[in-house]
């Protein structure tokens, strides 16, 4: 398995042992089948399943009449303890060490070999990274089946490439980019030159980038399309992941503006299965030398794979939903490791993972020098400072600071202007109007909140479960008035749109995000991460709503917030034209940062703090989260197989988690509760195969109700 930094390499290799030491190799039972294959009779299948304890290949019999068509990497049909399950085939072998006669294959779904050989490793690697199964990751991984499609497909003779050759990978050809290839964006950065001659030499150099612009021709786009043109006029493919459809819009463009169209596979589940399916077989084939998309595109089997790329990893989308929780970047170095690749990871900011990397010496930086900062960037003004402060004593507690309100008038002048709030709805939050306690519904204890303007008669409404709340009193002092606690983008539209008469407001939230904006003279209003972009820049962008961000119980949430202010700010026009950005935040090292425009300083700082508290990402950390007595035995089970080995881990808890609503009704059962286990780099690989294996066993006994196991959850500090 592929290690990071401070890790040790694993021993063991990824679906050809048994993941589960210590467990008797069971295998389906037979007393005789059909004829089978002249050669290589056995076939060793991987089971789809998301029980732990069947996470390892077993082994079938290949009939006569399948020999053809059952080839590592198709679909199958097996029998299994009397159900018919699907699987994969990992490989054909002569001879099967069950000791007993095998059950045969029931049916080859498909002869399309969707698993490749370095998915398969791909895939048991995050496994074992995050000590899930790789039947999980390969959900992720590879797309349902479309069968009309394959079938259209086979018809045009589209089929016919065998992803299991090496020839195949060996036979990609270099791709010419319709414009000439040049350093052109790059030459702006420290380090950029040479990443691309490294890329275009067949090298492969790993860069974290901090990109200055969000638009336009030197926006991020482009400099991410610059090095996959590159890699391709090497002869190598690429594989690039982005957050969002928009962001993966702009990319797209951006490769299409070089590299001929049918050189570009989009993969994401918001275009749909067939269109989704299509892509995949396009890369798997090499018909198409690029894949771009979100998370899943992270595992896209391009041929002779010579670069990966990731955009902003710090944001949430890039973790997947579903266990085993991989997150895009983790899977892009392991995929980097395993194959030899180049590897970018660019943002506008710096997260303390990449960090990290950067003082490991893993990557190097790539990132604008001063005199380049200044000339690119828009000014930013502080409303909290000393210096605003004197100027306009009210602008700490004002919703519209008076630099914020002449920096919106005087931009609004020139073109669009941006303002970042930090919540959707109208008013999103009430509290008590006389003694200022959380409005709470009657029937489930959710927050209250009015969904639109209409003024005193606006009846508020739980959050939770959308009850309305005519005659609310609060518990606390008995007294029936509301107040908002806190202003959504609606209100704050609304508010401008009085302040400004004349200038058009455009929101941007929930469920109506916008892409992009005219470069008119109008107001933007949008929640944080949902702001589109202006063509050719904001003119001023105001960020308010900063100290709400700040206040999030979470680790993370000066980081988060700094990536947010980054990203909206990367937006806006450099400071030569006119560009400004307006801040409400009262945080000396986060808005210290964005003044100066240094998110590398602010990464340093963070990790450093995180390194003196042994925190992630200076520490793994592991969640096991379930009923008290069942996280107690969990948890006792893995301290015992460790200490067998001498590893003592750092543990946190139990204690009791915070249900929100859709977990309310498990408090009358039982208790929930979660307990934290802190893991050294050093130790990482030997501790995420003991908790592997105590999960299976756990699994297999059934003696107590299911944990749920999380690696590097961001979302539990």
């Amino acid at each position: 398995m592929a290690s990071f930094p401070g890790e040790a390499a694993a021993t063991d290799e990824p679906l050809q042992l048994s993941l589960l030491q210590g467990f008797p190799a069971a295998r389906p039972q037979s007393s005789g089948g059909p004829p089978l294959a002249p050669s290589l009779p056995v076939a060793r299948v991987l089971i789809e399943s998301s029980l732990p304890h069947l996470d390892r290949p077993f082994d079938y019999s290949v009939p006569a009449s399948f020999d053809d068509a059952a080839q590592p990497g198709v679909r199958v049909k097996v029998k299994f303890n009397g159900q018919d399950l699907s699987g994969y085939i990992l490989d054909r072998v002569a001879e099967s060490d069950a000791g007993h006669a095998l059950v045969p294959l029931q049916k080859v779904v498909s002869p399309v070999q969707v698993l490749t050989p370095e998915l398969a490793g791909l895939a048991g690697n995050v496994a074992a990274r995050y000590a899930g199964t790789v039947s999980d990751v390969l959900r992720v991984a590879i797309p349902p089946r479309v069968a009309k499609l394959e079938k259209e497909l086979a018809t045009e003779g589209k089929l016919s490439a065998s992803p299991q050759t090496s020839d195949a990978a060996a036979d990609t050809k270099p791709v010419a980019p319709r414009i000439p290839h040049a350093p052109g964006n790059w030459s702006r950065y420290i380090n950029g030159t040479a990443f691309l001659r490294h890329l275009g030499a067949g090298e492969s150099p790993r860069a974290v980038l901090s990109a200055l612009q969000g638009f336009g021709p030197a926006g991020w786009p482009e400099l991410i399309a610059d090095a996959v043109a590159a890699v391709r006029a090497a002869g190598r493919g690429a594989v690039v992941v982005v957050p969002d459809h928009r962001d993966l819009d702009r990319v797209e463009a951006a490769l299409a503006r070089l590299l001929p169209r049918e050189d570009i596979a989009r993969l994401t589940a918001d275009d749909g299965p067939t269109r989704r399916y299509r892509s995949y077989l396009r890369v798997l084939t090499g018909s198409a030398g690029v894949a771009v998309g979100t998370r899943s595109a992270a595992y896209a089997p391009v041929h002779n794979l010579g670069l990966v790329v990731c955009w902003d990893d710090g944001d949430d989308l890039h973790i997947e939903q579903r266990s085993p929780y991989a997150h895009t970047r983790e899977v892009l170095l392991l995929r980097a490791e395993q194959e030899g690749t180049a590897c970018l990871l660019a943002a506008h900011t710096r997260s303390t993972e990449l960090q990290r990397l950067v003082d490991a010496g893993w990557a190097r930086t790539v990132e604008a020098a001063r005199p380049e900062v200044r000339r690119t960037v828009p000014r930013v003004v502080n409303t909290a400072d000393s210096f605003e402060q004197e100027r306009d004593p009210l602008a700490r507690i004002a919703r519209l600071p008076g630099a914020a309100w002449r920096a919106a008038k005087e931009g609004l002048e020139r073109g669009p202007v941006l303002v970042q709030v930090a919540r959707a709805g109208y008013a999103p939050s009430l509290v008590c109007d006389s003694c200022r306690e959380p409005a709470r519904c009657t029937a489930c204890s959710g927050p209250l909140a009015v969904a639109g303007a209409a003024g005193s008669s606006a009846v508020p409404q739980c959050r939770w479960c959308s009850a309305p709340a005519p005659a609310w009193r609060c518990s606390h002092c008995t007294s029936p008035r509301l107040r908002r606690s806190a202003t959504g983008v609606l209100r704050t539209a609304e508010e401008l749109g009085r302040a400004f008469p004349g200038k058009p407001v455009i929101t941007s939230s929930g469920d109506h995000v916008k892409a992009s904006v005219p470069d008119t003279k109008s107001l933007v209003v949008a929640t944080v991460g949902a702001e589109p972009v202006a063509a050719g820049g904001y003119a001023a962008a105001l960020l308010l709503d900063g100290d709400s961000l700040l206040r999030r119980e979470n680790l993370r949430a000066g980081e988060d917030a700094v990536r947010r202010w980054f990203n909206a700010a990367a937006l806006v026009k450099p400071a030569t034209d006119g560009g400004l950005v307006v801040i409400t935040a009262d945080d000396a090292a986060g808005v210290g940062a964005l003044l100066r425009w240094d998110a590398g300083g602010y990464a340093q700082r963070e990790l450093s703090l995180r390194q003196e508290l042994q925190l992630p990402p200076a520490v793994r950390i592991a969640s096991v989260t379930g009923g008290r007595t069942a996280v107690g035995h969990f948890t006792e089970a893995i301290e015992q197989n460790l200490a067998r080995q001498g590893i003592t881990l750092r543990m946190a808890g139990p204690a009791p988690v915070v249900l929100s609503n859709a977990r309310a009704a498990r408090q009358e059962a039982g208790e929930d509760v979660r307990t934290l286990l802190f893991i050294p780099y050093a130790q990482a690989t030997e501790a995420t195969r003991v908790m592997r294996a105590v999960k299976a066993a756990a699994a297999a006994r059934r003696t107590d109700d299911p944990v749920q196991l999380r690696l590097d959850g961001v979302d539990v500090l």
